[in-house]
């Protein structure tokens, strides 16, 4: 099956490295929509405008399912996108069941771009798990910035971390959701400033497994390296420079996967 991955920027990544070892069988392309990132920053209708513009062109390339890895887009515009196109359309969801059904008894924080947390997705489904108590939001909005320059580890991140988490007292945490695939990137530095009892959640292992179920896929184990196109914006990438990029990123998240 030819799977489509599509993101604000480079954050979606991480749910395309976690598929494909878990698809190696399939064509993937993913789509990183550099021209207009950050999405967190942006109102609902101009998001809702770059994802219909990135499904037209993806739906143009023939593929046969689309992952949209990107928490902001989905909850801007995953109703509307399911109600134009009838092939198979996966969201993210930030991992917040996850970590109530694992650490019941503790808190939660739940990190995200400013554009989910205002958004009314997150809020319904913290309502739906009965979660008002147990989780808190927290706007991490600059690590998209980072993550876009390659910046990991640099006192800049460290300090804006350090800031960032200074209000919680994290012995009443269980976990820290990563509601950004872009996080996905920043968990060792993210560890310097947590407890080691915290553990890190995200949403691209339970996306993959409902992208399973809804297309009927069969993960079976492959040493094959699965076949993967990437653009930026609807522009293939093809220079080496951009490829050793996007190669960088990868090998960072080989780096993150087990922490």
């Amino acid at each position: 099956m030819k799977i489509a991955l599509f993101d604000s920027g480079i954050g979606g990544l991480s749910v395309l490295h976690h598929a494909t070892k878990i698809l190696p069988n399939e064509e993937f392309i993913f789509f990183a929509d550099e021209d207009n990132v950050p999405y967190g920053v942006k109102t609902r209708e101009q998001v809702l405008g770059y994802v219909d513009a990135a499904f037209k062109f993806l739906v143009a390339q023939n593929v046969e399912a689309v992952v949209i890895a990107c928490n902001t887009a989905t909850s801007a515009a995953v109703r509307a996108m399911r109600a134009k196109y009838s092939l198979p359309i996966v969201g993210m969801e930030p991992a917040i069941k996850k970590a109530l059904d694992l650490f019941p008894a503790r808190k939660v924080l739940v990190t995200a771009t400013e554009g989910t947390i205002k958004g009314e997705k997150i809020h319904r489904l913290i309502e739906r798990l009965d979660a008002k108590n147990f989780a808190e939001l927290k706007s991490l909005q600059r690590l998209v910035n980072f993550a876009e320059r390659q910046e990991f580890n640099s006192a800049d991140v460290e300090n804006y971390l350090r800031e960032e988490f200074s209000a919680y007292d994290f012995k009443n945490f269980s976990s820290v959701v990563l509601g950004c695939t872009h996080f996905n990137y920043f968990k060792d530095t993210m560890r310097k400033f947590l407890p080691a009892h915290v553990k890190f959640l995200d949403g691209n292992e339970g996306t993959i497994n409902y992208l399973i179920r809804l297309a009927n896929l069969n993960p079976e184990p492959s040493k094959k390296i699965p076949h993967v196109e990437y653009f930026y914006s609807g522009r293939r990438v093809t220079s080496p420079k951009e490829l050793a990029r996007l190669e960088n990123y990868l090998r960072r998240l080989d780096e993150m996967y087990l922490l």
